[in-house]
C-alpha cells in the first residue's frame, strides 16, 4: 500500500384516503411498483415525496392499516383501498404483504454534480460498479452502501443495470435516498475519484492483497465487478490496487452485492458509524 500511495505522490492514506376507482389500465404496474409491509413503511417515513399512492389491501390488520393511514396523511399521499385478490394481480404475485405503493423514478446524478459535493477532508466512502448486471445486486448495493455512510453508488449509463422499480424494492427505498451516479466511462470514473483525493480498491477474488491485511483507506472508493467476469482489465489497471477477499471452501467466489458488502462493512469498521 505505501509503495502505491508513493507512485501516486500521496503523503497519507486518505396521506389522506382516496376514493379512486382501480382501473383495469393499472394491472402491469411493475418497475414503479415496490411492495411489502417494510418497503412500504420506510418509503412513507424517509421518502413520501417519491411515493405517489398507495395501494392498501382491505384484509390487513386495523393496527397495520392505521399506520399506513397516518404516514399518508403525514405525506399527503392517496391511498386506494381493494381487494387483496386485485393487489395480487397488480403485483403479479401473492407476496406483498397487503400493501403496495407506486413511487417516482430514481433520480439519477451527473458525475460532476456529485464530485462538486464531496468533503474535501474527512472520510469517505464510494461505490462504483463496473457493469454489474443484476438489478437486485444494485439494489442490494444501494442498500448496503446507505448502512456504510456512503457518500453515492456510481454505474455505467450503458450495458448494466439501472435503478428502477426492481432496485427501489430491493434496496428498502435506500436508492431514493442515497444518490446514484450515472458515469459514462467507469474507468475514466475512477480516475476523477483519486483526482478528488479517494483510495481506489478493486475487489478481486484472483488477485491482489487479502482484504484483511491492513485498514482501509479514510477516503476510500471500493469497485465492484460484474457478475461472473468481475473486473475489466481496463479498471483494474486504473484502481490504486486490487484486494481480495480470503475465502474457504470451492465456491471460490463471491456474489457480486455480497462482496460488495464485506468490503464496505470492513471499511466502515475504522469509519463508520459506530456503536
Amino acid at each position: 500500500m505505501d509503495k502505491a500511495y508513493e507512485k501516486r505522490g500521496r503523503r497519507e492514506r486518505p396521506g389522506s384516503s382516496g376514493k379512486e376507482t382501480f382501473h383495469r389500465g393499472e394491472r402491469k404496474i411493475n418497475e414503479d411498483l415496490n411492495w411489502g409491509r417494510h418497503v412500504v413503511l420506510q418509503l412513507l417515513k424517509e421518502s413520501p415525496d417519491r411515493v405517489q399512492k398507495v395501494y392498501l389491501g382491505k384484509n390487513v390488520s386495523e393496527s397495520f392499516s392505521r399506520q399506513i393511514k397516518l404516514l399518508a396523511e403525514k405525506g399527503k399521499v392517496i391511498i386506494q383501498e381493494m381487494a387483496p385478490e386485485v393487489l395480487t394481480e397488480i403485483c403479479g404475485h401473492s407476496g406483498h404483504q397487503g400493501v403496495a405503493c407506486k413511487s417516482g423514478e430514481v433520480s439519477i446524478l451527473e458525475l460532476e454534480n456529485f464530485l462538486s459535493v464531496l468533503p474535501e477532508e474527512g472520510p469517505v466512502l464510494a461505490v462504483i460498479l463496473d457493469h454489474v448486471q443484476d438489478p437486485h445486486n444494485l439494489g442490494a448495493v444501494a442498500r448496503t452502501a446507505e448502512a456504510c455512510g456512503a457518500r453515492g453508488v456510481l454505474f455505467p449509463k450503458r450495458r448494466g443495470a439501472l435503478p428502477g422499480g426492481t432496485v427501489v424494492k430491493v434496496s428498502a427505498g435506500a436508492a431514493l435516498r442515497i444518490p446514484m451516479v450515472g458515469v459514462n466511462n467507469v474507468s475514466e470514473a475512477v480516475k476523477r475519484l483519486q483526482e478528488a483525493g479517494l483510495w481506489t480498491i478493486g475487489l478481486d477474488n484472483r488477485a491482489g492483497r487479502s482484504l484483511w491485511s491492513e485498514p482501509l483507506p479514510a477516503r476510500t472508493a471500493v469497485i465492484v465487478g460484474a457478475e461472473g467476469e468481475g473486473l475489466s482489465r481496463l479498471v483494474a489497471e486504473t484502481c490504486d490496487e486490487t484486494v481480495r477477499i480470503p475465502l474457504s471452501g470451492k465456491t471460490g467466489s463471491l456474489n457480486a452485492s455480497v462482496a460488495c458488502a464485506v468490503g464496505l462493512f470492513e471499511w466502515a469498521r475504522t469509519w463508520g458509524p459506530q456503536a
